[in-house]
């Protein structure tokens, strides 16, 4: 079967998005999933990305990592699956969609992609790192030379050490440059290497930040490999709510290739 895709990224975290309202797609062929997402043999992408229709909601997205296996939530991969959308005329500039995280509201303001993510209830503090769960676990460090740092060596032995061991996490190293930004470079699980921007990374990392008084403010500038994003977020006596990754997405290219 010949299969019409498209390829977008944001900020540097791309994805191959397939619309798969018509339920052509075989979901379980995990082992295709990650030879489209090769780089060197396939298409190429930090993720892969199917957009479904839903009962309750505009549509659906389905979200696999670049192993070919089924994930959880990507931020940016939620704000391209959101320009995609729009993109094909099955919304506006507004939006509810179904993740595998729960429901999400987004809208489009200026071509910047505002995406509503689930509310953080719980920030644990350790002694050298932080930990929360922002739609996908993440393990959030604080250095002090970001730029110097090999991330893919540090970020695997923490990702595969005590306490994550096979279940993993992401893990994202920061450096703070202003009073509310941040710089972030960030190790994915299910990539197994640096990417270029990490969504629910960056709404960690500014949820952390907050947390542990590096920052007052309630929107944070995050600058990533990729470019810029910003998170905003109210602060409750649990945790954060309304919470808001913003940034931009685009449509790279379209292209067809055998399924």
């Amino acid at each position: 079967m010949t299969m019409t895709f498209y390829k977008y990224q944001g900020t540097g975290n791309d994805f191959i998005i397939v619309d798969n309202r018509l339920q052509q797609i075989d979901k379980n062929n995990t082992k295709r999933i990650a030879e489209l997402c090769d780089r060197r043999f396939g298409i190429g992408a930090d993720g892969f990305i199917l957009l479904e229709n839903d009962s309750s909601s505009d549509f659906k997205m389905v979200y696999y990592n670049s192993d070919g296996n089924q994930s959880t939530m990507c931020g940016n991969g939620g704000r391209c699956i959101v320009a995609f959308a729009k993109f094909l005329g099955i919304i506006e500039n507004e939006t509810e969609f179904l993740a595998i995280d729960g429901l999400h509201k987004a809208k489009i303001e200026d071509q910047i992609i505002h995406l509503h993510m689930q509310n953080v209830d719980v920030v644990v503090v350790f002694d050298n790192h932080l930990f929360l769960d922002t739609g996908s676990p993440h393990h959030v460090e604080m250095v002090s030379d970001i730029k110097g740092l090999d991330v893919k060596s540090k970020g695997s032995k923490i990702r595969y050490g005590e306490p994550y061991n096979e279940a993993g996490s992401n893990v994202n190293f920061v450096e703070q440059l202003a009073d509310n930004r941040f710089a972030v470079r960030t190790y994915e699980r299910g990539v197994e290497d640096e990417t270029l921007s990490c969504g629910t990374g960056v709404t960690a990392v500014a949820l952390a930040m907050h947390k542990i008084n590096k920052t007052m403010q309630n929107q944070v500038e995050l600058k990533v490999e990729g470019g810029e994003l910003k998170v905003h977020f109210t602060k409750n006596d649990n945790g954060y709510e309304d919470i808001w990754l913003i940034g931009p997405a685009e449509q790279v290219f379209k292209g067809e290739i055998e399924w």
